[in-house]
């Protein structure tokens, strides 16, 4: 049961995020289920124990991934996919936590969220940017091989 209510809210969050700053609607189901699977992974990973920074990571390049597939298949800008489906992973929570508790003096536990919220904002970002390493990585491949292929198929004519 606690599986499903996961899968349902993140999916809710992801496409009502997704409503609300208009991207087009034949996107909306596509971020909907990319911002499930990042949440997945990640709530997957923090139950198996990984820390915070870990399970954000592998949950921001997995979403990097499935936001290309999707903006591939659609033909669409994969920045559409991308912003609504992190609003699951973003530190919300502890960013509120690190204020209040800056602002009623107890600086240590302010401290102490405050870092939470930099080590995730900066997993998240490195996962998207090693999700865009990746990306490269595979098109240069592909056009190296396209190229060969195409320069054997010159010189069999």
């Amino acid at each position: 049961m606690t599986i499903l209510i996961h899968v349902c809210f993140s999916f809710l969050s992801t496409v009502t995020f997704g409503i609300l700053t208009n991207i087009p609607k034949r996107a909306l189901i596509a971020t909907g289920i990319a911002g499930t699977v990042g949440w997945m992974i990640y709530w997957q990973l923090h139950e198996m124990g990984h820390g915070i920074g870990s399970a954000n990571f592998y949950a921001a390049f997995a979403v990097g991934c499935v936001s290309i597939f999707f903006s591939r298949r659609k033909k669409m800008p994969m920045i559409i996919f991308n912003i609504p489906s992190l609003v699951p992973l973003v530190p919300g929570g502890p960013a509120y936590k690190a204020v209040r508790e800056f602002a009623l003096g107890d600086n240590l536990l302010g401290l102490e969220n405050l870092m939470i919220v930099l080590i995730t904002a900066g997993a998240i970002a490195g996962g998207f940017m090693m999700t865009s390493v990746v990306e490269k990585t595979i098109a240069s491949w592909q056009n190296k091989r396209r190229a060969r292929l195409d320069k054997e198929e010159t010189t069999r004519k």
